[in-house]
């Protein structure tokens, strides 16, 4: 039996309008050498005096950092934060406030950076219907399936490296120029089972025969363990540019019949790429399954309603409403974003984003830790992959190397010692960009993380329980300050929203 394969090499992007700098941050940095150099042309001890001061508070904004942010971009999210509380566009009402068409239908209503997605219905080729959430901003269409998988931990090593690489190279069949997928995101989390599935499935599968004392047993196993139970559920999201795929959507007919149809034929052929990895693909969401998984995110409450019933759809015998969610019921009734916390429903959510993924080795199986089960509060992940072509590929890593050769150049000169993490940095880029040069595709990845309660008194204690579980796992996490609503879309939802794009240095 070979040895488990070991993992590194994260790269952290380098973003900045001169260096690591903002562009705002490049601005106080003009600023206080403007102010500092006052004095030598006033020729003035005085101005000095009041001058230098003010030159050094200037460049301890640009460059003090606390929890990982500059003192500028603490201040922009402050602004922006205070500005959206003060005009209101901080709360959200919908339920019996939602808009309505001229017709009188309520169409879906979701909050912040969700309010552009439309719901769509295109058929799958096979018969059925396939929700698509369309956004016509980025012009992008994404289709989302639920998926199961056998894990990683408790299958022998030969497996768990081939299901591994299986991934890799799904992922790396996606990093082609002009690729008509442009984000794929995983997304899992667990949430409250009151058994009501398992007894369903019982009471149609119990035999007559069976003795009494067997079914009071059972009955009782059920009615003690059933609501204790937590399920876990995996979505895949597969995002398609519309500008991308702008020839192919033209040939299926234009417009956004001919982009779902581009989409559905991608994921169609994407079904034996993710049958290696060891992904089974349940089902592609309708737009009642879509619907869903958002109002399940929402009000976590729900979802013992919603398991209940759709259980007893399962039955031949019922007639009453079909599984899933009426797409108009699939966001919140109230929503507020606060400074740390998201309020929603009857619930509340902090979102973290992962700033640094272990430096060191790890195995296949390091996010463990962070998918335990709690009983006070539900976790959500996302980890969202944006496949870069090879062009692109090669010009990033060019950049990132020239810019960390300029520094270390620079560091050179002025007598500076190179640090170990430098010359670590310096040495996993050129590694990466040998693996580029031998074929390997690249990938922007992001991590984000969520964990909702129900009691507000819990919510301390199940965030310092994520936080210690991602300190296991050798994370570095960091709480969305002053942005929670547009973190709990990412984190906390399976609708594959991407990346912000990037801020090109100079």
């Amino acid at each position: 039996m070979s040895a488990p394969n070991l993992y590194s090499g994260w790269q952290s992007e380098r973003s900045g309008f001169i260096g690591n700098l903002s562009g705002l941050g490049f601005c106080l940095v003009a600023a206080a050498s403007i102010i500092a150099l006052t004095p030598v042309y006033m020729h003035s001890w005085g101005a000095a005096f009041v001058c230098l001061p003010l030159a050094a508070l200037l460049l301890l904004l640009a460059y003090g950092r606390v929890l990982g942010l500059s003192a500028d971009e603490w201040i922009a999210l402050a602004v922006r934060h205070q500005i959206a509380v003060a005009t209101k566009r901080n709360i959200f009402f919908s339920g019996v406030f939602a808009p309505r068409t001229k017709d009188g239908q309520q169409p879906m209503d979701l909050p912040g950076v969700l309010a552009r997605l439309h719901l769509l219905e295109a058929p799958d080729g096979l018969g059925g219907t396939l929700g698509v959430m369309h956004n016509p901003v980025d012009g992008t269409y994404t289709a989302i399936c639920r998926v199961s998988f056998p894990g990683l931990a408790l299958v022998d090593t030969d497996k768990q490296n081939a299901r591994v690489k299986a991934w890799a190279a799904y992922l790396r069949s996606l990093c082609k120029e002009g690729g008509a997928i442009t984000r794929v995101s995983v997304h899992q989390r667990s949430l409250p089972d009151d058994g009501a599935a398992l007894r369903g499935w019982t009471e149609r599968h119990l035999s007559p025969e069976a003795p009494a004392q067997a079914v009071q047993a059972l009955e009782e196993l059920m009615a003690g363990a059933g609501p204790t139970a937590t399920v876990r559920e995996t979505y895949l999201a597969v995002t398609l540019s519309s500008s991308r795929a702008r020839l192919a959507i033209k040939g299926a007919g234009g417009g956004q019949i001919g982009a779902a149809a581009v989409l559905v034929r991608e994921v169609q052929a994407m079904h034996s790429s993710l049958s290696s990895a060891g992904l089974q693909v349940l089902e592609w969401l309708t737009p009642r399954g879509v619907a869903q998984a958002i109002r399940t995110a929402y009000d976590p409450e729900a979802q013992l309603m919603l398991s209940s019933r759709n259980t007893s759809a399962e039955n031949p015998e019922w007639t009453g409403t079909p599984r899933g969610v009426d797409p108009a019921l699939a966001g919140p009734a109230a929503a507020e974003s606060g400074w740390g916390l998201y309020r929603h429903d009857g619930a509340w959510t902090v979102s973290y984003q992962v700033r640094g993924f272990p430096k060191s080795e790890v195995y296949a199986t390091f996010l463990q830790p962070l998918l335990r089960p709690r009983a006070n509060a539900r976790r959500s992940m996302s980890l969202v992959y944006e496949p870069v072509g090879p062009a692109k590929a090669r010009q990033e890593l060019a950049r990132e190397k020239t810019k960390r050769d300029t520094a270390r150049r620079f560091r050179a000169k002025t007598g500076r010692a190179e640090s170990e993490d430098e010359r670590l940095e310096a040495m996993t880029a050129r590694a990466q960009d040998m693996a580029r040069a031998s074929g390997h595709g690249v990938v922007r990845l992001t991590a984000m993380l969520a964990v909702t309660v129900t009691d507000l008194d819990q919510l301390e204690t199940a965030c310092a329980e994520l936080q210690a579980d991602a300190s296991d796992a050798g994370l570095e996490l960091r709480r969305v300050w002053g942005a929670q609503d547009s973190a709990f879309a990412v984190a906390a939802l399976p609708l594959g929203q991407g990346l912000p794009d990037r801020r090109i240095g100079i």
